[in-house]
C-alpha cells in the first residue's frame, strides 16, 4: 500500500509544477513584449515632471499637445468651487 500512495504524491507534484512553469513563461514572454515595444517606440526625449504651485507639468516626451485632442467645453473644477459643488471623495 505504501507503493501507491508515492506513486500519487509524484503525480501531484509534477501535476502542480505545470501551472508555475505556465505563469513563469507567460511572465516572460509578456517582459520580452514590452521591452520590444519600448525598444520600437523610437522616442529619443523621454520628458520629465516638473512640479508647480498646485499642479504637474510634463515637458518634453514624444507627444506633442498639437497632437492631443481638444478638452471638452463642459464643467471645469472653478466653475464647480464657484457654484458651490464638491466632489464625492473630497476631504478636507
Amino acid at each position: 500500500m505504501a507503493r501507491g500512495n508515492i506513486g500519487r504524491v509524484r503525480a501531484t507534484r509534477s501535476a502542480g509544477m505545470l501551472p508555475v512553469v505556465l505563469a513563469l513563461t507567460s511572465a516572460a514572454l509578456l517582459t520580452g513584449a514590452a521591452v520590444y515595444t519600448v525598444d520600437r517606440a523610437g522616442c529619443v526625449d523621454p520628458g520629465q515632471y516638473i512640479r508647480h504651485d498646485n499642479h504637474i507639468e510634463l515637458v518634453g516626451g514624444c507627444v506633442d499637445g498639437s497632437e492631443l485632442p481638444a478638452a471638452p467645453q463642459g464643467t471645469s473644477h472653478e466653475a464647480d468651487a464657484k457654484a458651490g459643488v464638491t466632489p464625492g471623495n473630497f476631504r478636507p
